[in-house]
């Protein structure tokens, strides 16, 4: 009976300790398992938020797309940013209009500064051709240059200076008298009216002197821009544009400007030569108008700036033909002055005849 005993006591004990290492063994089995599947699901959760991610990720990387393509959306926005740029640029750039043609600015004031300098090199003695012996004289002879020739006026004004030789003579004159003397320049009476309007104020607000500035120049009757700029250049010294049909007439067929209105023109032109320039500039212009490049039919043939002229081609191309279409000393004929400057006549230029004379 105690073996048995002893026996079952050792069978008990060794069944114990079987459930316990076999509990010890589950309770192992469980632990390793638990980090393995701690491992799994954060393994899983990094998937899954990568996963999450992703999506923002994409979405993240088409939003640029999207701003990519908004920029042509900006455009308007582009001529804001350059007006500003614009305004602060220098005046030359900006207030200049594009020149005709698609001629840069650059080569169209290198362009006209050429063309004038070879018609000072023509016209070495280009000169007002009103003659003049004072402010007054020259205010009034260039009134009366209107719808004429200057021709006719140097051929009328003498008898009229020889009458009323000052602002003060010529204000208290008979008019019916005044008329009678300036029939031939046509518009007669109403530039009778003007020279002795002009007179009167000249006498009463300044003195019976021609003033030299051109604010007080225009005030007078009679007298526009055109006129007060012949004056100021040719009596004071002062630069200016004169602006008359033959100026108008070439610097549009130059390609200077296309405007038509004659203020617009001045300051077209004046922006392309130094202000020093602008009284010979207009004698060498008009002096060509009227010489060579004509209203109805210049003469291109014998034009000594043909080369840098666009509207080469419009008159006679014909080198014989066009110079029997000079006129003045060019083509052999008297000026339009009675009592031309020296170098005039030294470079063969001829007087004009008196009025009346055959």
């Amino acid at each position: 009976m105690k073996k048995a005993t002893g026996k079952q006591a050792a069978g008990k004990k060794a069944a114990a300790t079987g459930k316990k290492a076999a509990a010890d063994t589950g309770a192992k089995t469980s632990a390793e398992k638990a980090p393995a599947k701690t491992a799994a699901a954060k393994k899983a959760a990094v998937s899954k938020a990568a996963a999450k991610k992703a999506p923002a990720k994409k979405a993240a990387a088409k939003k640029p797309v999207v701003k990519k393509a908004a920029p042509p959306r900006k455009v308007a926005v582009a001529p804001k940013k350059a007006t500003a740029a614009v305004a602060g640029a220098s005046p030359a750039k900006t207030v200049a209009p594009k020149p005709p043609g698609g001629e840069s600015r650059t080569a169209l004031v290198r362009r006209a500064r050429r063309i004038d300098r070879e018609l000072a090199e023509v016209y070495p003695y280009a000169h007002p051709e009103l003659d003049f012996e004072n402010p007054f004289q020259l205010l009034v002879a260039t009134v009366l240059s209107a719808q004429t020739t200057d021709l006719r006026v140097n051929q009328t004004t003498p008898a009229l200076f020889a009458k009323y030789p000052t602002p003060e003579d010529l204000a208290a004159a008979v008019p019916e008298e005044v008329e009678e003397i300036l029939r031939p320049t046509g518009f007669f009476r109403a530039k009778t009216k003007s020279v002795m309007g002009l007179s009167k104020a000249l006498v009463e607000e300044f003195g019976g002197e021609v003033p030299g500035r051109l604010e007080d120049l225009v005030k007078l009757p009679g007298v526009g821009r055109k006129t007060a700029f012949v004056v100021l250049g040719n009596a004071f010294g002062r630069p200016g544009i004169t602006v008359d049909t033959h100026f108008q007439r070439l610097v549009r067929r130059w390609k200077w400007t296309e405007e038509t209105d004659p203020d617009k023109i001045e300051a077209a032109v004046g922006s392309l030569f130094p202000k020093s320039d602008w009284t010979m500039l207009s004698h060498h212009v008009i002096f060509h108008g009227r010489r060579i490049c004509h209203a109805r039919k210049p003469a291109c043939g014998a034009c000594p700036i043909a080369p840098l002229c666009p509207a080469y081609g419009e008159g006679e191309t014909d080198p014989e033909k066009a110079k029997k279409l000079l006129k003045y000393e060019k083509g052999g004929f008297p000026g339009q002055r009675l009592k031309p400057p020296q170098s005039y006549l030294d470079a063969g230029g001829k007087p004009a005849p008196p009025l009346g004379a055959g």
